[in-house]
């Protein structure tokens, strides 16, 4: 497991964000971040999806857009409004989006290499 400062910005006022550290979670399919901080940034959730966790219970959580922004590397991708109680992730969809990939023996991230059929 790996934590990283990860910046997180309102796509329609960039000027809005909030910066944090985030356990890279490779299992974890969306970038979790508290709802108190996306609705201070302007951000509302765009849909409710219900999540499968670990332990096998079942929670819902809203979902918006967001844009991330690590080393440089800056993207848009889906986020989920975290409640009390959720960790701040970074999840696999966010990782995609910034051309990232986890090497877990290194604990590093570093740029994908991306193919072409």
């Amino acid at each position: 497991m790996i934590n990283v400062t990860l910046l997180v910005k309102n796509p329609r006022d960039p000027r809005k964000s909030f910066e944090g550290e985030f356990l890279v979670d490779s299992g974890a399919t969306y970038t979790v971040v508290p709802q108190t901080v996306l609705k201070r940034l302007g951000l509302r959730p765009q849909r409710e999806e219900a999540f499968s966790l670990a332990d096998g219970r079942i929670i819902k959580r809203g979902v918006g857009s967001a844009l991330f922004v690590f080393q440089g590397r800056e993207s848009a991708a889906p986020v989920l409004f975290g409640e009390k109680g959720d960790s701040l992730l970074l999840g696999v969809f966010t990782l995609e989006a910034l051309g990232l990939t986890l090497d877990p023996l290194k604990r590093t991230l570093h740029k994908a290499l991306l193919r072409v059929n």
